[in-house]
């Protein structure tokens, strides 16, 4: 009877994994969340066996196959964490977890340091908490409570729809937390463990927000998809703006002809004549500005499947050149930057994908200069390095240490750096950052020889 608890229990955790890989299919997430769930439904059936033993020995043998899964369990919930907020840098963290957990996993087979025999609890035997089971203890609040803070610290960084189903996820942690009642009994306390409950609910949580809130939509893909919907009505006001251009020096004709005949009375202003005599090309001048931004979010998606089987040598000059003549600058702002050294050179990587890098970073050092109401941009070209360099408004030092996150932002998208150090990553190349805020920010792109 007691065993019945785990044994449904264990095989709801197995139908959350494979749900999600079903739903959201393979990726780095859905494969963490299944190894969870994997890991988590092997430790439950082996309680749900344990508690039918009878013989002493082979309930210690079972205990400590069990215990090795726990030993895991607090690891593959920080791992599925760091995929989940996208925190690559926490990834050398969690091999170190893992080779803690394998530690502590040679221990557990080869002494009686972290169990150290069974109590004969009423509802079945369970493991004895030996000298070293703190160590255990310490592992799983220190992982445990650093993916607290990585999920806490993403969902204030989120956009308002990514935040909702964060926070499904920092709850569900949140609950998971009660399923540590559980080590009560592994030092005397009688009772029967009712952790897997909160467990469950805490991974049924994760599942209720990976599939049904969509938390595994990668948002690049989602603006891409967005952004190629926008094309055909785009390509519609293009058309209807030319159309206006055309047709309204025709218009404001006939109207100017009819007030001199005293046909109709004067109901436009000069200044209103003058915006309507050039609506037309102020509407197509907004439709090449937002076509510019469709084809920037196609592109940060496409840097997702990078084939370098597709790359060749390309000049870096006529790379700058062509995202110069190219980008839609506003008015003289133009005139705010500058091409300072000629010293060319070849690299290895993707002419169309560089272009997009550049209109990246003249995004952000034109916005910096616009917000500090002065300044100007300085691009670069010497010893295999590009230089984009604006004296605006700088990034603040808490933030200059975020900047290449994916979505992170202070305003925009977040795309911007992240998509370009991808890119340069992939050329072979790397990208940094130097800012002050106030007085400067310096990005510089080093690229290996074509």
């Amino acid at each position: 009877m007691h065993s019945l608890l785990p044994a449904v229990v264990s095989v709801l955790f197995l139908c959350y994994g494979a749900y999600v890989l079903r739903s959201r299919g393979v990726n780095r997430i859905s494969l963490t969340f299944f190894l969870l769930c994997m890991t988590t439904f092997c430790w439950q059936f082996t309680w749900a066996i344990l508690f039918q033993m009878h013989q002493p020995q082979v309930a210690l043998s079972l205990a400590r196959l069990g215990y090795l899964l726990i030993l895991f369990l607090p690891t593959t919930l920080y791992h599925f964490i760091t995929e989940l907020t996208g925190q690559h840098g926490e990834r050398r963290w969690v091999a170190l977890s893992y080779v803690a957990a394998s530690l502590l996993g040679v221990l557990l087979l080869t002494s009686d340091a972290l169990v150290d025999g069974l109590y004969p609890y009423f509802f079945g035997f369970y493991p004895k908490a030996g000298p070293l089971h703190p160590l255990h203890l310490l592992q799983t609040a220190l992982v445990v409570g650093r993916g607290l803070w990585l999920l806490y610290r993403r969902q204030r960084q989120a956009v308002s729809t990514d935040k909702a189903r964060l926070r499904y996820c920092l709850v569900s942690l949140l609950i998971y937390f009660f399923a540590s009642v559980d080590y009560l009994c592994n030092y005397g306390m009688e009772f029967y463990p009712p952790g897997v409950l909160f467990v469950a609910a805490s991974l049924g949580l994760i599942a209720q927000a990976m599939v049904r809130h969509n938390l595994l939509a990668d948002p690049l893909e989602v603006a891409a998809t967005i952004a190629h919907e926008m094309r055909t009505p785009l390509a519609t006001l293009r058309n209807q703006s030319r159309m206006l251009t055309r047709a309204m020096p025709e218009l404001l004709a006939g109207y100017h002809s009819a007030l001199a005949h005293g046909l109709i009375p004067a109901g436009l202003t000069a200044p209103q004549l003058h915006y309507l005599a050039g609506l037309g090309q102020h509407m197509e001048k907004e439709t090449s500005r937002s076509n510019f931004i469709v084809d920037m979010m196609l592109a940060s998606a496409r840097a997702g499947a990078l084939d370098r089987g597709d790359f060749a040598n390309y000049s870096a000059k006529k790379c700058v050149d062509e995202a110069l003549a190219s980008y839609p600058f506003e008015s003289a702002m133009r005139d705010k930057v500058r091409v300072r050294g000629s010293n060319d050179f070849t690299f290895f990587g993707s002419d169309v994908l560089l272009v997009y890098v550049l209109y990246n970073l003249f995004k952000n050092a034109l916005h910096a200069i616009k917000v500090a109401g002065r300044g100007e941009v300085e691009i670069r070209l010497a010893d295999r390095k590009l230089m984009v360099m604006d004296t605006g408004a700088g990034i603040p030092e808490d933030i200059l240490p975020h900047v290449f996150e994916p979505f992170y932002s202070t305003g925009g998208t977040g795309m911007g750096l992240a998509f370009c150090q991808k890119v340069i990553t992939a050329f072979g190349g790397n990208i940094q950052c130097e800012s002050k805020a106030g007085k400067y920010t310096c990005i510089l792109i080093s690229l290996p020889a074509g």
